[in-house]
């Protein structure tokens, strides 16, 4: 989709706090065979920065130190009726929001892989209280270090952050707040209360 200007998002905390929320995205790199993606955790390592690792296997770990890539996040979403606005006239769309962090790769040492997964697990376990945080020295010495000789750490350092937030802005506040009332009805007040402080 082509976002409307007015869906620009440019908030870095908050553009970080959803990253961080979901914990998950897609990666897209250029290879010598084309682009290619990979499906990622990741987690900030500084405020411009976030780390990730993939399979040494993968087809975008040979060729992603030094190169340029981009990392997304989708938010909530969903599908929008036309129904819903209590207006002729309308078209179907989809209210989203979405995060794409560009940026160079570079590859990590093992000691910042091994980092890299500790704070991916620790920002995780930490969501699992009062669960006790699962740690490395919960396994048998020098096996974490083994298994993370199959794959490969990176970070990408942030040069450019990209935000949308679709909520509804463009339409009539009346609309707009109808249009989410439509939402939570179908089963997603997240989306329809983010659609409701879309006007704030």
């Amino acid at each position: 989709m082509h976002p409307n200007a007015r869906f620009a998002w440019s908030d870095h905390a908050a553009m970080r706090a959803l990253v961080e929320a979901q914990g998950f995205g897609t990666l897209a790199a250029m290879t010598p065979a084309g682009i290619r993606v990979a499906h990622v955790p990741a987690v900030f390592l500084g405020e411009a920065r976030i780390g990730f690792h993939l399979a040494r296997a993968n087809a975008l770990s040979a060729h992603l130190d030094g190169a340029g890539a981009v990392f997304s996040v989708i938010g909530p979403h969903g599908y929008v009726s036309p129904d819903w606005y209590g207006a002729d006239d309308q078209v179907p769309t989809w209210n989203y929001l979405a995060v794409e962090l560009e940026g160079r790769v570079a590859a990590m040492d093992e000691p910042a892989l091994l980092a890299q997964i500790d704070a991916l697990s620790a920002l995780h376990e930490a969501r699992l209280s009062p669960k006790p945080a699962w740690t490395r020295a919960k396994m048998t010495p020098g096996l974490a270090e083994r298994m993370a000789r199959g794959i490969i750490g990176f970070t990408l350092d942030i040069d450019i952050w990209r935000g949308t937030r679709k909520l509804g802005q463009n339409k009539p506040e009346e609309m707009r707040l109808r249009a989410a009332d439509g939402m939570a009805a179908s089963g997603d007040p997240v989306l329809a209360a983010l659609m409701r402080d879309a006007g704030d």
